[in-house]
């Protein structure tokens, strides 16, 4: 136990800045770890394709933003300017911020002054361009910002979203017909969704269009009851606000933290001709969540998933949204939690629908009909399938792989007969984007050596033209001179973890190294992946470290059974992990066992306090960045999908809370994070460091103003390694 003081001084205060140079306490690892993080250390990716509807050629934002071009899919030349801004009748703009095509192409909205709103949510000015006539017109003349608009089938209307309510622009009349007039802020919303549902169910849209162009159907989110979460805002150096700069400001808005109110969602359908709304009933009471609503590419179906609140049932119900008729076509139950991406990554055909499902044990594919009748199983085996790309005119069905390891991703076909084929790579990671008509796909390809590869080729794998190769990307970071990952397994009781060690160039198995482990650790995700990733634990390794990551129990790709054992204590065998992992490690020849420290961000955050706040922990040093540090104090959704309610499961909270563990730190400790972080608030590190000072305890602290849970902007990112690095440096006795 290290020397208990009566506060816990800040990294910005002196205790931090002497072990820094003197000249203004600047740390000369900012500008050199730099090269190696966010977002200087992103690959160059090719446009996104917006795909014409013959697929034969595609649409992109040019350099300058100030057109959209059309180039032929497989030659990738181009073909014409498809929208001159500065040659628009009507209204002329310099440039915009991005584009919707139209299904039938004859129209497309552009968007520019984009806001963010949540992580995924913005506003902007949108405003419709007719191809034909190449007049441009604001989407809405009332409405000066809108979100989330979605054309009609035939291209005809616009439903977007203003001030919380949902309103129809009938594109051919020009006028603007108001669906919805009760939202109101921090009360009711119309359309889109809460925080809540945009953050965990991936949910930025709650309307949808009938094929027919008849209704349109929308989810209703009455969020009263909702409390009420505050956090304060600064001027700040990172493009200050001035209006600030003496008083702070504050922003508010609806949270629920585990075992509070959620919003309370309802369904319901408008008819375009009678401008009538119709409340359509999910009988099932139990009914806590709906994360998404789409119809059935033809006819009049909506299919609706909905979860209970403890997210171990889903039903899907089918519903006429004229006669307002339910019925349910498909109910699935989990001894734990249903995975996300069963009810996310729904694929619906004309006459079916393929859902994504763990009930095996591992996650396949199983095809339905509308009626809710299983057609056929289509993929099986003791792997897991990780996305769904849809089936082509023949019969084929796409789709994902963790195979041949849980490391890998490889893109597969299963034709009718039921026979398998990899298409392109056979290990590394690799994804594809498919024309409409699937005939042909963007892949992209990388592995641990070698940065993405973006290919344009034929489902028989015939490659046609490579679109971005990053070779100058890759010759920044030449193996010889940035160091590789050595993947392996390593034990802990019975189960063999997927790892991976990045050594100094210039190791010497004479040496002995200090260790930083780094992780992740949540529920379903993977840190020890066979893909490219070029991050702080290069550089921490060419600084001498030598950086070790494993995937413990609870992480992704090895099957439920691997994933389920956290389920209502987290943090418990994930611990025993990383603790069994670093001990491991530390028996190795060339590792000092006296210096192997612990780092995480978020979930990892969360997880590098409760091994440094266990008893039997061998960490010599912990920076946690924006942790969790109580599930209470995460939302609804995650939290309880994971632990349930407190009031069902109080023990597993109590026991899962690094903050009821302070007096148990056992190492010097970093605590990152930033103060406008609406995901994992920054009262969970305040709260930790509240209980820490009533013990005595000392911490550092290094707090980035008006930062978000991501930490970007103004360098901050290297700040943040840099940080971290200089504080190992120093609890490592590391010398320079």
């Amino acid at each position: 136990m290290f020397k208990k003081l009566s506060l816990c001084t800040l990294a910005l205060s002196f205790s931090a800045t002497v072990s820094l140079n003197a000249a203004g306490a600047r740390s000369p690892y900012v500008s050199e770890i730099a090269p190696y993080v966010y977002p200087d250390n992103t690959p160059v990716s090719p446009s996104n394709f917006v795909y014409m509807p013959d697929g034969q050629s595609y649409l992109t934002l040019s350099a300058d933003r100030s057109s959209i071009v059309r180039f032929d899919t497989k030659t990738g030349k181009e073909i014409e300017v498809f929208v001159n801004l500065s040659a628009a009748r009507e209204t002329v703009l310099t440039d915009i911020d991005g584009f919707i095509l139209s299904s039938d192409a004859t129209r497309v909205l552009v968007y520019r002054n984009r806001t963010p709103i949540y992580r995924r949510s913005f506003s902007a000015e949108y405003y419709v361009y007719e191809v034909r006539t190449r007049l441009m017109r604001p989407l809405s003349t009332e409405h000066p910002r809108q979100q989330s608009p979605v054309f009609s089938d035939n291209a005809r209307m616009i439903a977007f979203v203003a001030d919380n309510n949902i309103y129809i622009k009938k594109l051919d009349y020009n006028t603007e017909v108001a669906v919805t007039e009760d939202g109101r802020f921090g009360e009711i919303i119309n359309g889109i969704s809460d925080w809540t549902y945009e953050e965990e169910f991936s949910t930025t849209c709650s309307m949808a269009f009938s094929p027919d162009n008849s209704t349109l159907c929308f989810v209703k989110y009455n969020e009263t009851d909702v409390p009420v979460y505050n956090l304060p805002i600064y001027s700040g150096a990172c493009k200050p606000d001035t209006k600030y700069a003496l008083y702070p400001g504050t922003y508010s808005y609806k949270y629920p933290v585990a075992g509070e109110n959620n919003s309370r969602v309802s369904l319901h359908s408008y008819d375009v001709e009678t401008r009538k709304i119709k409340d359509i009933a999910l009988a099932d009471k139990a009914i806590e969540y709906i994360p998404n609503i789409h119809f059935a590419p033809e006819g009049t179906v909506l299919i609706v998933p909905t979860l209970n609140r403890d997210q171990n049932r889903l039903e899907i119900y089918s519903v006429n949204p004229r006669s307002t008729v339910v019925k349910s076509i498909y109910v699935e139950t989990s001894d734990s939690w249903i995975a996300p991406e069963t009810y996310e990554n729904i694929h619906y055909a004309a006459d079916n629908f393929v859902i994504l499902s763990s009930k095996s044990g591992y996650a396949h594919l199983y095809q339905y009909s509308y009626a809710g009748a299983e057609l056929k199983q289509l993929t099986s085996g003791d792997f897991d399938v990780t996305d769904y790309y849809g089936c082509d005119a023949t019969g084929n069905h796409y789709y994902q792989a963790a195979a041949p390891s849980p490391l890998d991703r490889t893109v597969c076909a299963i034709d009718r007969k039921g026979v398998v084929r990899t298409i392109g790579h056979d290990a590394g990671w690799s994804s594809v984007s498919f024309s409409p008509a699937k005939d042909l796909m963007m892949v992209n390809y990388s592995d641990a050596t070698t940065p993405p590869v973006y290919t344009l080729c034929t489902p028989a794998g015939k490659t046609l033209r490579t679109l971005e190769d990053n070779a100058a990307y890759r010759a920044r970071y030449d193996n010889s001179r940035v160091p590789v990952k050595e993947f392996f397994t390593i034990k802990s009781d019975s189960y063999d973890l997927n790892a991976y060690m990045i050594k100094p160039l210039d190791f010497s198995p004479s040496k002995r190294y200090p260790v930083i482990m780094t992780q992740y650790s949540g529920p379903a995700s993977q840190s020890v992946v066979n893909r490219w990733r070029m991050d702080f634990d290069q550089f921490y390794a060419m600084k001498g470290y030598i950086v070790v990551c494993v995937d413990g129990r609870g992480t992704g790709g090895r099957g439920r059974a691997f994933t389920d054992v956290v389920y209502k204590q987290l943090g418990h065998y994930e611990t025993i992990d990383q603790i069994n992992a670093a001990n491991t490690i530390a028996a190795l020849p060339y590792v000092d066992s006296s210096r192997i420290a612990i780092c995480g961000w978020s979930y990892g955050g969360y997880e590098a306090l409760m091994c440094a706040t266990e008893p039997s922990s061998p960490f010599a040093a912990a920076v946690a960045i924006a942790p969790v540090t109580d599930w209470r104090y995460y939302d609804t959704v995650y939290a309880e999908r994971y632990m349930l309610t407190p009031r069902q499961n109080e023990s597993g909270y109590a026991t899962s809370a690094p903050i009821n563990r302070t007096s148990r730190l056992s190492c010097p400790l970093l605590l990152m994070y930033g103060t406008a972080d609406d995901n994992v608030h920054p009262a969970n590190s305040l709260e930790f460091v509240s209980r820490m000072q009533s013990q005595g305890l000392l911490c550092d602290m290094f707090v980035f103003p008006n930062m978000n849970h991501s930490i970007n902007g103004c360098n901050s990112r290297a700040v943040v390694y840099a940080k971290m690095l200089d504080f190992f440096d120093r609890n490592l006795n590391v010398k320079r």
